[in-house]
């Protein structure tokens, strides 16, 4: 099969386009002929060598595509079905992907955009899960502009929790329309919140790791209360708890989008669409801050060769 890969850290131009061994799905797991997949800026981190030192190493941890083989005792899906979500070995972004965590592609969806959600609804599901999110409560979400935050505020909103988010000046309006009372960074921010709930919020989750944490542990009476997803040294300075990935991953959320969609309580985000051959310039959007939506790859029968991840086209 076809896959992005790269031998040495870099930059951009040192993502290729190879050909490795098909992979197969061990018990519990299904293949997929991946139709797209999602660029997360943990992809150009470990390009750069900040990550995992191995080399060579390929890329993708999101994808959906099409059932093509089924693991042993698998009968909740079946051969050609849609399926999305994560492929642990992080090869996604490949003709093949061997998916260890799954669901059916709701039918609203297409591919693009289905390969564009399972990182972000599992991060904005699981930091709540751990905080006690329920219906009642206020949350304070600090950061609620981005792919994460806005999906915490809306799968929060679901939960039934009044949700205060923080941005900059120009996301609040966005901020309201996705659920959430918007309160504008910098200065005085602490004071603004404290103006909406005089008494405090009930719990805090910072997506932004911009510094924050005392001020949210002040509002939230304490730092049991809040959950960083983004300041690791701060976790470690206020005694806030580090919300990663390997302490217990919120997988249900990928049952469950399909049905927040059709009831309109979850909007989908928009995503920028490259093929797979021009992975090299996906890098560069996303690291520019350049991206208009959550950054996907397509995949299809002519994928290019390796030197057109070079190109400059946008997507």
């Amino acid at each position: 099969m076809k896959a992005i890969q790269f031998k040495t850290f870099g930059g951009p131009e040192v993502l290729e386009i190879v050909e490795l061994n098909d992979p197969h799905p061990g018990p519990g797991q299904v293949r997929i002929a991946v139709r797209a997949a999602g660029v997360n800026a943990s992809d150009w981190k470990k390009r750069q060598g900040h990550m995992d030192q191995q080399l060579p190493q390929a890329l993708g941890y999101e994808a959906a595509g099409i059932v093509d083989e089924l693991g042993e005792g698998v009968t909740n899906v079946a051969i050609n079905d849609r399926v999305f979500g994560f492929c642990t070995d992080g090869t996604a972004q490949a003709e093949l992907a061997v998916l260890a965590y799954y669901a059916p592609i709701p039918p609203a969806l297409g591919f693009e955009v289905a390969a564009s959600l399972p990182s972000a609804i599992e991060t904005a599901t699981r930091a709540p899960d751990q905080l006690g999110v329920t219906g009642g409560v206020t949350l304070l979400i600090n950061g609620a502009s981005g792919k994460i935050g806005g999906a915490a505020v809306q799968l929060a909103a679901a939960r039934g929790a009044r949700v205060i988010g923080t941005a900059s000046p120009l996301n609040l309006e966005y901020l309201r329309l996705l659920g959430a009372e918007p309160v504008a960074y910098g200065e005085g921010m602490k004071a603004r919140v404290q103006a909406l709930v005089p008494e405090g919020v009930d719990l805090a989750l910072d997506v932004a790791g911009n510094g924050i944490l005392p001020d949210l542990i002040k509002l939230a009476g304490g730092p049991q209360h809040v959950i960083t997803i983004a300041d690791f040294a701060g976790a470690q300075q206020y005694g806030v708890r580090f919300s990663r990935g390997d302490d217990g991953r919120a997988l249900h959320v990928l049952s469950e989008i399909g049905e927040l969609v059709a009831s309109g309580k979850f909007t989908l985000p928009a995503v920028q669409i490259f093929p797979l051959s021009e992975v090299a310039q996906a890098h560069r959007i996303g690291e520019a801050g350049r991206a208009t939506g959550k950054l996907v790859l397509t995949v299809n029968d002519q994928v290019g060769n390796s030197d057109q991840c070079q190109g400059e086209k946008s997507g």
